[in-house]
C-alpha cells in the first residue's frame, strides 16, 4: 500500500503538470503510425473491391514531457494499453480522372479499446481513459496511377489521398484519453513504392495534418479558462525497406514511422509553448501473399526520441483481400 503522503505529492505534481497548459501534450488525433508499410504504392490487384482488417496493440508505459523525459515519477508506473482495429473498405477505379490518375475511395472505421492503470493510489485526476468505443471515421477519395514498369517488373508506382478525419468518435471532456478527438482534421498523404531491384523494394507514405477547433476542450484546459482549443500542425510518414525472400509469396525488412509537430496548439486562438509532440518508431515487418487476392502484413515498432507523448511499443496485424 502506498502511503498518502506520495499518494498526495502524485497528485500534487500531476495537477500542475497539466494545469500550466506547458508540460503535457498529447494533443494530436490518432493517425497512422504504422498501420501501413510494404508495397504502399499500390493496391496488390488492380481494380475492383478490397477489405482490409488491421489489428494493432499498442502498450506506452512512459508519458514523455516537452524534453523527452518521463513525465511521472518512477513510482506513479503509468501503464496504457491500447487495442486498435480498423475496418477499411476501398474501391478501386479503372477509369482515369486526372493527370493520368485513377479515382478511388477509401473508407476506415476505428474502434479501440483502451486501459490506463496506475501503480499509486487517489488517482481521480491523473490522466483518465474513456474505455471502449468507435473512434473518429477516416474518409479519403483518391487517385491512383498505373504502375511504371521495367523490363523485369514495376520500377515504380504511386498515389495521392486527400484525407480527412471525422469526429465521430466516443468523447468526454472529463478523460484525457478519448477513442475520439471531438474536432475535424485534414490528413491528406502521398505514398510511393520504388522497386530497386526486383527483389528490393522502398516504400513510403507522407502525410500533412491540419486541425479544426475543439469546442469541448477536456478539463484541464478549462480549469485553465479554455474556451476551445486546436492542436498544431503536423507532418508523419511511414517507411520501409523490404526484400523478397520467396518469389512472389513472403518480403521481410525493416518498417519505420516518424511524428513530429510543426506548430503550436492553439487555446482560444493563441499559440501555447511547449506542447509539440514527436516520436519515432522503427522495427522488423513482413508481408505474405497467399494469393494475388489475399494479404497478411506484420509490423512490430518500437518507439524512441518522444516528446509530449505516451511512448512504447507496437505491434500490428494486417489482413487484406481483394473480391
Amino acid at each position: 500500500m502506498h502511503s498518502i503522503s506520495r499518494s498526495y505529492y502524485v497528485f500534487s505534481l500531476i495537477a500542475c503538470l497539466l494545469m500550466t497548459n506547458s508540460t503535457q501534450a498529447y494533443d494530436l488525433p490518432g493517425v497512422n503510425l504504422g498501420f501501413t508499410s510494404f508495397l504502399d504504392g499500390a493496391p496488390p490487384a488492380g481494380k475492383g473491391f478490397y477489405f482490409s482488417q488491421y489489428l494493432q496493440y499498442w502498450n506506452p508505459d512512459k508519458f514523455a514531457d516537452k524534453n523527452g523525459n518521463d513525465l511521472l515519477p518512477s513510482f506513479a508506473d503509468e501503464d496504457l494499453s491500447a487495442w486498435i482495429s480498423l475496418s477499411q473498405f476501398i474501391y478501386q477505379s479503372d477509369k482515369e480522372l486526372l493527370f493520368g490518375g485513377k479515382w478511388g475511395i477509401d473508407v476506415i472505421v476505428p474502434f479501440l479499446s483502451l486501459d490506463l492503470d496506475y501503480d499509486v493510489s487517489g488517482t481521480s485526476n491523473f490522466p483518465q481513459d474513456n474505455g471502449n468505443g468507435l473512434g473518429d471515421v477516416v474518409i479519403g477519395p483518391y487517385l491512383q496511377w498505373d504502375p511504371v514498369m521495367g523490363k523485369n517488373g514495376p520500377v515504380f508506382m504511386h498515389r495521392f489521398e486527400f484525407q480527412v478525419i471525422v469526429p465521430t468518435g466516443k468523447y468526454d471532456s472529463n478523460r484525457e484519453i478519448n477513442p475520439g478527438s471531438n474536432f475535424l482534421s485534414f490528413n491528406p498523404y502521398w505514398a510511393g513504392t520504388l522497386f530497386l531491384t526486383p527483389q528490393i523494394s522502398t516504400s513510403t507514405r507522407i502525410h500533412y495534418l491540419w486541425n479544426a477547433k475543439n469546442n469541448s476542450p477536456n478539463r484541464n484546459f478549462v480549469a485553465n479558462g479554455a474556451r476551445n482549443t486546436q492542436a498544431g500542425q503536423a507532418i508523419h510518414l511511414n517507411f520501409d525497406l523490404a526484400y523478397e525472400l520467396l518469389p512472389k509469396q513472403l518480403r521481410i525488412g525493416i518498417n519505420s514511422y516518424y511524428l513530429k509537430q510543426i506548430s503550436d496548439t492553439k487555446v482560444n486562438g493563441k499559440g501555447v509553448g511547449g506542447r509539440r509532440e514527436q516520436v519515432f518508431g522503427i522495427g522488423p515487418g513482413l508481408v505474405y501473399h497467399f494469393s494475388k487476392q489475399d494479404h497478411v502484413f506484420f509490423n512490430y515498432y518500437f518507439e524512441l526520441f518522444a516528446e509530449n507523448r505516451a511512448y512504447g511499443n507496437r505491434l500490428n496485424l494486417r489482413f487484406v483481400h481483394h473480391f
